[in-house]
């Protein structure tokens, strides 16, 4: 992962970062998933989204909304 990667979202649920990427890139914010799920036992980790630093702000503020829950 480049050095100029932020960490926005994640969650347990591949389903809902993957949501949290579509709504970005809806907003011209491109995004990175990574899952650090444990391969074993997938109840363990989680999946993360990534987006370039100099977008963070913008995207904090689209996804404040799916982190409450009302997406």
């Amino acid at each position: 992962m480049e050095k100029n990667w932020k960490k926005v979202y994640f969650s347990g649920d591949e389903f809902k970062v993957t949501i949290a990427r579509d709504l970005l890139a809806e907003n011209g914010i491109n995004g990175v998933i990574m899952n650090q799920k444990d391969s074993s036992y997938t109840s363990f980790g989680d999946v993360e989204l990534y987006i370039e630093e100099a977008d963070e702000m913008e995207a904090l503020r689209i996804l404040e909304n799916l982190k409450q829950g009302e997406i």
